[in-house]
């Protein structure tokens, strides 16, 4: 009698969302040609490269006087812009969180430069009541301000959520940078046309959509991501801070660095910064583009454009699909307006 084996049949049936597929394949793709565009225009290397269409000129520009204000001054792209700015003649006020790293970066500063216009002031833009505080003592001043900086940001991998209740990405990135411009605008105005804001945004933003989810509320938590959103964010509030304020005589520009050297990134991105070492740029070359826009006639630049060595790039990559997404920044300014509560 002839045995027979039993057969089994297993079929397994997988069913993907057509919108997931589209969105796995959409990211992927900006991160690969994020990728790839870094590699070639972020480094050292393309700094050396682009440097060779620099005009030595427009940097020898004197400021003699001019009030600049630049926030998380005390390290990185920030300290060397305060630094560019003193030694060209400039009232420079350093705002920093952390008093004691502050004056250390002051006191440099006042001996590198031999500029003793140089001033510390404190203030944790992560806390909405600190940057009205700073503001409400700086217009006791009763000066005007040439130029603005935002330059203080942070990258917190982890869910960190302040004691006023915010993301902490979102809330020095963004809600803290949009106080501190906002509540400037009276002093940047008494400069008759003369102002300029000038944002310190990133190149990770090219990986990013504007997105109204501003303190990543909706699925896992990714730091990276949301400092990614952020300054995105920054780079759309340029272009309508530009639309808002163009007949009160201040120019907005977003700029960003490439990939720099500096302690935040060192801290933040830990693997990034080991697998690139010799390959990113310093700091002063970080911030060459933040003094080159403080410098220049403003006639010569593009109010509400991003800069990228020492001119306008583009804020989009192709087929990245983030163009269209800049129709939101209303809505998101409505919301900032709401959580800054200003009349406070």
């Amino acid at each position: 009698m002839q045995s027979t084996t039993p057969t089994f049949t297993l079929r397994l049936h997988v069913r993907i969302s057509l919108g997931l597929l589209a969105m796995f394949i959409l990211k992927t793709w900006r991160s690969t040609a994020f990728g790839i565009y870094g590699y070639l225009n972020f480094t050292k290397s393309g700094f050396l490269e682009h440097s060779k269409n620099f005009k030595p000129e427009d940097m020898a520009t004197r400021i003699d006087g001019k009030n600049c204000i630049v926030t998380g001054a005390n390290s990185g792209i920030g300290y060397a812009a305060a630094e560019g700015l003193a030694s060209r003649g400039a009232n420079v006020y350093m705002v920093c969180r952390n008093r004691e790293r502050g004056e250390a970066a002051l006191s440099k500063i006042h001996s590198t430069t031999g500029n003793q216009n140089v001033h510390l002031e404190i203030c944790d833009l992560s806390c909405m009541n600190d940057v009205k505080s700073f503001a409400s003592r700086f217009k006791e001043k009763d000066v005007p301000v040439h130029v603005l900086v935002n330059n203080a940001g942070v990258l917190e991998n982890t869910r960190v959520t302040t004691p006023e209740g915010y993301e902490m990405n979102f809330a020095v990135n963004v809600l803290g940078t949009y106080g501190m411009t906002e509540l400037l605008v009276p002093l940047l105005e008494k400069c008759e046309g003369d102002a300029r804001v000038i944002t310190v945004s990133s190149g990770g933003m090219y990986t990013s959509p504007l997105t109204t989810d501003l303190q990543f509320k909706d699925g896992e938590f990714n730091g990276v991501e949301q400092y990614a959103r952020n300054k995105r964010v920054q780079v759309a509030l340029t272009e309508k801070w530009a639309e808002k304020y163009g007949n009160k005589g201040i120019g907005f520009y977003a700029m960003h660095p490439g990939w720099a050297e500096t302690p935040g990134v060192t801290n933040s991105l830990p693997a990034f910064s080991k697998s690139m070492q010799g390959k990113l740029r310093t700091s002063e070359e970080g911030a060459d583009t933040v003094v080159w826009l403080a410098l220049q006639p403003k006639q010569n630049l593009v109010s509400g454009g991003l800069y990228f060595d020492r001119t306008e790039a583009p804020k989009h990559l192709p087929f990245a699909a983030t163009s269209n997404s800049h129709n939101a920044i209303d809505s998101i300014m409505a919301t900032l307006d709401s959580l800054a509560n200003f009349s406070i």
